[in-house]
Protein backbone atom coordinates (compact mmCIF):
# COMPACT_ATOMS: atom_id res chain seq x y z
CA UNK A 1 0.00 0.00 0.00
CA UNK A 2 1.04 3.32 -1.15
CA UNK A 3 -0.03 4.76 2.47
CA UNK A 4 2.63 2.98 4.31
CA UNK A 5 -0.01 1.29 6.20
CA UNK A 6 -0.92 -2.47 7.01
CA UNK A 7 -4.40 -2.88 5.59
CA UNK A 8 -4.98 -5.17 8.03
CA UNK A 9 -4.24 -3.03 10.95
CA UNK A 10 -6.67 -2.42 13.80
CA UNK A 11 -8.86 -0.28 13.86
CA UNK A 12 -9.17 1.74 17.48
CA UNK A 13 -12.63 0.72 19.43
CA UNK A 14 -14.03 2.80 22.30
CA UNK A 15 -12.38 0.43 25.09
CA UNK A 16 -8.83 0.46 23.37
CA UNK A 17 -6.27 3.04 21.64
CA UNK A 18 -5.82 3.42 17.93
CA UNK A 19 -2.04 0.83 17.38
CA UNK A 20 0.30 3.36 16.15
CA UNK A 21 -0.23 1.20 12.10
CA UNK A 22 -3.86 2.49 12.14
CA UNK A 23 -4.84 3.83 9.13
CA UNK A 24 -6.48 7.22 9.19
CA UNK A 25 -10.03 7.52 8.61
CA UNK A 26 -11.70 8.29 5.44
CA UNK A 27 -12.77 12.25 5.29
CA UNK A 28 -16.44 13.21 4.71
CA UNK A 29 -15.26 14.09 1.60
CA UNK A 30 -13.58 10.88 0.13
CA UNK A 31 -16.48 8.94 1.02
CA UNK A 32 -19.29 11.26 -0.32
CA UNK A 33 -17.13 11.20 -3.81
CA UNK A 34 -16.69 7.57 -3.59
CA UNK A 35 -20.60 6.88 -3.02
CA UNK A 36 -21.22 9.57 -6.24
CA UNK A 37 -18.92 7.13 -8.21
CA UNK A 38 -20.93 4.30 -6.86
CA UNK A 39 -24.25 6.42 -7.78
CA UNK A 40 -23.07 6.25 -11.56
CA UNK A 41 -22.65 2.79 -11.33
CA UNK A 42 -26.13 2.93 -9.89
CA UNK A 43 -27.68 4.90 -12.40
CA UNK A 44 -26.70 2.46 -15.31
CA UNK A 45 -28.03 -0.22 -13.72
CA UNK A 46 -31.19 1.70 -13.82
CA UNK A 47 -31.21 2.45 -17.38
CA UNK A 48 -30.70 -1.22 -18.30
CA UNK A 49 -33.50 -1.56 -15.79
CA UNK A 50 -35.74 0.57 -16.90
CA UNK A 51 -35.11 -0.69 -20.67
CA UNK A 52 -35.86 -4.84 -19.94
CA UNK A 53 -38.76 -3.88 -17.90
CA UNK A 54 -39.65 -1.87 -21.13
CA UNK A 55 -40.76 1.54 -18.71
CA UNK A 56 -38.75 3.08 -20.63
CA UNK A 57 -40.17 2.36 -23.76
CA UNK A 58 -43.86 3.28 -22.25
CA UNK A 59 -42.65 6.21 -21.27
CA UNK A 60 -41.22 7.19 -25.04
CA UNK A 61 -44.52 5.55 -26.66
CA UNK A 62 -46.54 7.58 -24.03
CA UNK A 63 -45.10 10.95 -23.64
CA UNK A 64 -45.98 12.87 -19.84
CA UNK A 65 -46.85 9.07 -18.52
CA UNK A 66 -45.29 6.36 -16.59
CA UNK A 67 -46.09 2.97 -16.08
CA UNK A 68 -45.56 2.55 -12.67
CA UNK A 69 -45.68 -0.95 -12.42
CA UNK A 70 -43.16 -1.17 -15.08
CA UNK A 71 -40.77 1.47 -13.29
CA UNK A 72 -41.17 -0.25 -9.55
CA UNK A 73 -40.20 -3.31 -11.20
CA UNK A 74 -37.38 -1.59 -12.24
CA UNK A 75 -36.32 -0.09 -8.84
CA UNK A 76 -36.68 -3.06 -7.37
CA UNK A 77 -33.82 -4.58 -9.93
CA UNK A 78 -31.73 -2.18 -9.75
CA UNK A 79 -32.10 -2.33 -5.99
CA UNK A 80 -31.22 -5.77 -6.30
CA UNK A 81 -28.61 -5.64 -8.40
CA UNK A 82 -26.90 -2.49 -6.72
CA UNK A 83 -27.11 -4.50 -3.35
CA UNK A 84 -25.07 -7.59 -5.02
CA UNK A 85 -22.65 -5.39 -6.54
CA UNK A 86 -21.81 -3.38 -2.93
CA UNK A 87 -22.34 -7.05 -1.43
CA UNK A 88 -19.61 -8.78 -3.41
CA UNK A 89 -17.32 -6.02 -3.12
CA UNK A 90 -17.53 -4.97 -0.08
CA UNK A 91 -17.00 -8.89 1.24
CA UNK A 92 -14.21 -9.41 -0.84
CA UNK A 93 -12.04 -6.48 -0.64
CA UNK A 94 -13.57 -4.21 1.33
CA UNK A 95 -13.84 -1.79 -1.42
CA UNK A 96 -16.58 -0.49 -4.80
CA UNK A 97 -15.35 1.25 -7.46
CA UNK A 98 -15.59 4.22 -6.16
CA UNK A 99 -13.69 3.56 -2.95
CA UNK A 100 -10.94 2.43 -5.04
CA UNK A 101 -10.09 5.39 -6.97
CA UNK A 102 -10.68 7.44 -3.63
CA UNK A 103 -8.40 5.23 -1.92
CA UNK A 104 -10.45 3.93 0.97
CA UNK A 105 -11.86 0.98 2.23
CA UNK A 106 -14.20 0.03 4.49
CA UNK A 107 -12.97 -2.67 7.00
CA UNK A 108 -14.02 -4.63 10.53
CA UNK A 109 -14.24 -1.73 13.74
CA UNK A 110 -12.87 -4.22 15.63
CA UNK A 111 -9.36 -5.61 13.47
CA UNK A 112 -9.14 -3.96 10.60
CA UNK A 113 -9.81 -6.24 8.47
CA UNK A 114 -12.21 -6.72 4.85
CA UNK A 115 -15.75 -7.04 6.50
CA UNK A 116 -16.61 -10.66 4.94
CA UNK A 117 -19.85 -11.45 5.60
CA UNK A 118 -20.22 -8.38 7.10
CA UNK A 119 -19.83 -6.21 4.28
CA UNK A 120 -23.23 -7.94 2.68
CA UNK A 121 -25.15 -6.84 5.65
CA UNK A 122 -23.48 -3.38 5.26
CA UNK A 123 -25.14 -3.51 1.50
CA UNK A 124 -28.04 -5.10 3.03
CA UNK A 125 -28.81 -1.77 5.40
CA UNK A 126 -27.85 0.87 2.84
CA UNK A 127 -29.20 -0.56 -0.50
CA UNK A 128 -32.23 -2.39 0.07
CA UNK A 129 -34.30 0.91 2.10
CA UNK A 130 -33.61 2.01 -1.88
CA UNK A 131 -36.77 -0.48 -2.89
CA UNK A 132 -39.12 1.95 -0.35
CA UNK A 133 -38.41 4.90 -2.39
CA UNK A 134 -41.68 5.17 -4.49
CA UNK A 135 -43.36 5.50 -0.46
CA UNK A 136 -40.31 8.18 0.17
CA UNK A 137 -39.18 5.94 3.37
CA UNK A 138 -36.20 4.99 0.94
CA UNK A 139 -35.04 8.60 0.47
CA UNK A 140 -35.61 9.67 4.05
CA UNK A 141 -33.63 6.71 5.22
CA UNK A 142 -30.74 7.20 3.21
CA UNK A 143 -30.60 11.15 3.73
CA UNK A 144 -30.18 10.24 7.20
CA UNK A 145 -28.01 7.29 6.96
CA UNK A 146 -26.10 10.05 4.55
CA UNK A 147 -25.73 12.81 7.33
CA UNK A 148 -25.25 10.44 10.40
CA UNK A 149 -21.80 9.82 10.17
CA UNK A 150 -21.24 13.78 10.80
CA UNK A 151 -22.54 12.98 14.49
CA UNK A 152 -20.93 10.21 14.97
CA UNK A 153 -17.71 10.03 17.30
CA UNK A 154 -14.97 9.72 17.02
CA UNK A 155 -15.50 7.10 13.83
CA UNK A 156 -17.97 9.01 11.77
CA UNK A 157 -19.94 5.59 11.30
CA UNK A 158 -23.17 6.16 9.43
CA UNK A 159 -26.02 3.73 10.24
CA UNK A 160 -24.65 1.43 7.63
CA UNK A 161 -21.50 1.26 9.37
CA UNK A 162 -22.86 0.80 12.76
CA UNK A 163 -25.05 -1.71 11.79
CA UNK A 164 -22.26 -3.84 9.98
CA UNK A 165 -19.81 -3.02 12.62
CA UNK A 166 -17.49 -1.79 10.38
CA UNK A 167 -15.71 1.89 9.43
CA UNK A 168 -14.09 3.55 6.50
CA UNK A 169 -10.73 4.37 6.68
CA UNK A 170 -7.73 5.37 4.10
CA UNK A 171 -6.35 2.19 1.86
Amino acid sequence: MSSGHDPRAAVATADSPAPRDAPPLATPGQRFAARLVDTLVLGAVWAVALAATGALQYSMDHPGEQDMARVTLALVLTMAVYFGYEGTMLSRTGQTLGKKLLRIRVAMLADGDVPARRGWVRAAVYALPGMLVPVLVGTVFWLVDSVSLYWDKPYRRALHDKAARTVVVTA
